[in-house]
């Protein structure tokens, strides 16, 4: 009984048919078979559920969307086949019932589509959980969210509380209330998202009120301007909200405010001065006048009361209410000439208000008074420019009496020339020129005549100030002139006053206030002027480039109106340690003179000492590498003479130099024991410097340090003997720089002490400013005064005194080179 036996398990969905060939064999000789085909089918079973192609899925649709509206197709699969594959679609027992009322979900294809139509102010989106089953135990599982988008579909809504409660749907706002008085708070809605529920609010039209934003889509509504009850009693005010959408949608609402009327206006006179003439000798109860008010008010704020005021005379009397104004009693003008006094115009209205209007009542009268100036002493002020015959000041005179009695005419007393007056005006004009320099016032008296028949005259006093002009421009005391300098040494700390300028102005008040400015020169912006004071400070600190002379142009400016006047002047401020050559410095300070004020006088001038070092170092070396040639050829003359002169010259190998000094023999002997030992050619040549050495003890600065000329000089057994340094004059020029102190030696050799009578200075930061003809030269046993230099100062043995040294100044010598700088 053969078997056909499963060994593997089947899955239908990767095959589903297996064809088989079945062989039958006998046992038989020959023996025979059979074949046959076997094939066998694999039955489905229900074991894949669905599977959805996409298990989360999110659309949009707008809340406008009409129904049936398809929202989303779902797409599911089984990979079975028959009633296995049959896919059922459903919604999930979790969907909301509003989704479930809103959408419907097609069982068979899976289409969703709107079932009622959406409102997203409801709800702004769905989720719906759909289910896909083939009748087995466990379905798929698929989402879908619907975000339901906005439409501008709702009209934006007003909501208006009230600050001030209204009366009758009615605000009843008071004229007086003050600027931003809050009315309302307006709050604008809408239930549309986004630039759809964005509302703005706004009135109609031009209201003294304004909608002044709060918080989000709230306004507050409050005065933005004073009320008026007299211009406008009532308001309707239309608010109107409208949102952003396309196209917008509005609302509008009205909202009424009445004006209370307020006391606001007090009464006006129509004439808010009343002047009035009465004669003598009246009868009491004379009518004078009637005065009028006006109030712009109305009912009881309008209705006004008459009153005199507080400084009426007992004399008058005003009635209440028709403001007619009389004279109760008798008026005697020699008793009193004029009445003024205030009257009073009071409302109703609560608090009352009240105006006031002056009445000035005039009294006749005969000639009875004197002629009265409106000051017994009269004080005019004039500048001093006022030209001759301009107008001094008015002299006013009244006379209580009437007609020709009141006719006054003026004259000044005493036949002054100086003034005139006009008999009729009063008006005073000089005959002089004002100079308050000169008479800062006069005084005289003027005389009122009256024209009565018996005249009557009255004197006043009048004096004149004369008031200063800015006439006087401001003159410099300090300096004296545009040639004088001032020594500045480079050590002086920055804001240091190194220099004070004064200047005076003949003038007073404010047209003699000075104010002092730098307005040249200064290129280097090294020094500062203090406006008020005028003292001059340094800036910053003082470097080798800023040594020299440097010009300031300084303006002194008086603060006279309306134009000031001003002057200035040169101040030259030298840099430098000291003022070693002051002809030299005051040529600079010519020269500057003459420069341009723009030209940078401290870097351009030809003597400036930057550009006088070089010319000096130049010179020094050319000068030195001559003096180096002349000894060396006097040498090698000199080693070629006979030996009785070098003979003679060894008898005075023992002289002392320069001075008798122990040590300078001993010195030149070591020396001479030093030659011997050292063999050159020739023997009897031996170029040294002597080192000129000057250290000042007492100087605090000088921490030492000592300035050294190197010079080099023959030390020949020989040329030593020739000379008798002890009586060759050493001359200098009067004030001329000391060159030794432009050298430096280093030598270590011994050092002897010189005593110049010239006194030197104590240190040298620079190469000093140099004369043109202050030059070396240089004079031996063989060409004495044979220089071709016309300098009188040079150095020589002719005819001047001999010199002596008095400050030590120690000389070393060292083999030649180059000198030190």
């Amino acid at each position: 009984m053969p078997q056909l036996i499963v060994q593997q398990e089947l899955d239908r969905e990767e095959k589903d048919t297996y064809v088989m060939k079945v062989k039958v064999e006998d046992g038989g000789f020959p023996q025979r078979s059979s074949t046959a085909i076997l094939q066998v089918s694999v039955a489905d079973t229900n074991d894949n559920r669905p599977v959805f192609k996409e298990d989360e899925i999110e659309v949009s649709i707008p809340e406008n969307a009409p129904v049936g509206t398809s929202v989303t197709q779902l797409h599911a699969t089984d990979a079975d086949i028959g009633e296995n594959a049959r896919i059922h679609f459903y919604f999930s027992n979790l969907v909301s019932n509003m989704a479930k009322r809103l959408f419907h979900l097609n069982s068979t294809t899976g289409l969703i589509t709107i079932k009622e139509p959406l409102d997203r102010e409801e709800s702004p989106n769905h989720r719906l959980l759909v289910l896909a089953s083939d009748g087995g135990l466990i379905p798929a599982r698929a989402m879908v969210l619907v975000n339901v988008t906005d439409v501008n579909d709702n009209v934006p809504s007003i909501d208006i509380r009230y600050i001030i409660n209204p009366i009758n749907g009615t605000v009843v706002l008071s004229e007086n209330a003050p600027l931003n008085t809050k009315i309302a708070l307006i709050t604008v809605t809408d239930k549309d998202a986004d630039h759809n529920g964005r509302v703005t609010c706004f009135t109609d039209h031009e209201v003294p009120f304004r909608l002044r934003p709060v918080f989000s889509n709230q306004f507050l509504l409050e005065t933005a301007a004073y009320l008026d009850y007299e211009s406008t009693r009532e308001y309707a005010i239309k608010l109107l909200a409208a949102d952003a959408g396309k196209p917008p949608l509005n609302q509008s609402s009205m909202l009424l405010i009445k004006v209370k009327d307020e006391n606001d206006n007090a009464p006006v006179f129509t004439q808010p001065f009343i002047s009035l003439s009465v004669p003598e000798n009246n009868s009491p109860g004379t009518q004078l006048t009637k005065i009028s008010a006006t109030d712009a008010d109305t009912g009881h704020n309008a209705e006004i009361n008459y009153l005199l005021g507080i400084d009426a005379p007992s004399e008058f009397n005003l009635d209440h209410r028709t403001g007619i104004l009389t004279a109760v009693k008798k008026l005697d003008r020699e008793k009193q000439e004029k009445y003024s006094f205030t009257v009073l115009a009071k409302d109703n209205g609560m608090p009352p208000l009240i105006t006031n209007a002056t009445v000035l009542v005039t009294v006749l009268d005969q000639n009875d008074n004197s002629p009265i100036f409106t000051h017994n002493e009269y004080n005019f002020y004039v500048p001093e420019n006022l030209p001759r015959h301009g107008t001094v000041g008015l002299i006013t005179v009244t006379d209580p009496d009437y007609g020709e009695n009141s006719a006054v005419t003026l004259s000044i007393l005493d036949a002054n020339d100086d003034f005139t007056i006009d008999p009729q005006t009063g008006v005073i004009r000089p005959n002089i020129s004002f100079d308050r320099e000169k008479q800062e016032s006069y005084t005289f008296y003027v005389k009122a005549e009256d024209g009565g028949r018996v005249s009557r005259s009255s004197t006043a006093k009048v004096t004149i100030n004369v008031v200063d002009v800015n006439d006087n421009k401001p003159v410099f005391v300090v300096p004296s002139s545009n040639y004088s300098f001032e020594l500045v040494l480079p050590s002086t700390n920055p804001g240091t006053v190194v220099y004070t300028v004064v200047a005076v102005d003949n003038d007073t008040g404010m047209n003699a206030e000075l104010h002092y400015s730098i307005v040249g020169g200064n290129t280097k912006g090294l020094f500062m002027i203090d406006q008020a004071t005028g003292n001059i400070t340094l800036k910053e600190k003082c470097v080798l480039a800023d040594l020299g002379l440097h010009k300031l142009v300084v303006k002194a400016k008086d603060l006279g109106q309306p134009d000031s006047l001003f002057n200035v002047v040169n101040v030259n401020l030298f840099v430098n340690e000291s003022v070693t050559n002051a002809t030299l410095i005051y040529e600079l300070v010519r020269k500057n003179i003459e420069t341009p004020v723009t030209q940078n006088i401290e870097t351009a001038d030809t003597s400036s000492p930057s550009s006088d070092y070089v010319k000096i170092v130049v010179a020094i070396v050319a000068g030195t590498i001559t003096v180096i040639l002349v000894i060396f050829i006097t040498a090698v003359v000199r080693c070629r003479q006979s030996p009785h002169l070098k003979a003679a010259q060894k008898n005075k190998q023992n002289s002392e130099w320069v001075t008798p000094n122990p040590e300078n023999r001993q010195m030149i002997m070591m020396k001479k024991k030093k030659k011997k030992k050292k063999k050159h050619t020739p023997k009897n040549l031996l170029l040294n410097f002597v080192t000129i050495e000057e250290t000042k003890a007492d100087d605090a600065d000088n921490d030492g340090n000592s300035v050294t000329l190197d010079l080099p000089i023959e030390l020949e057994e020989q040329t030593m003997g020739k000379y008798n340094w002890g009586t060759t004059p050493t001359t200098f020029k009067p004030d001329s720089p000391d060159l030794a102190r432009h050298y430096k030696s280093a030598s270590p050799q011994p050092a002897f002490q010189i005593q110049p009578e010239t006194p030197l200075n104590s240190k040298h930061h620079i190469i000093q400013e140099l004369p043109l003809d202050n030059t070396f030269v240089g004079c031996d046993s063989i060409s004495k005064c044979s220089s071709s230099s016309s300098d009188p100062y040079s150095v020589s043995e002719c005819s001047y005194p001999v010199t002596t040294f008095k400050t030590p100044v120690s000389v070393h010598t060292r083999p030649v080179g180059n000198p030190t700088f």
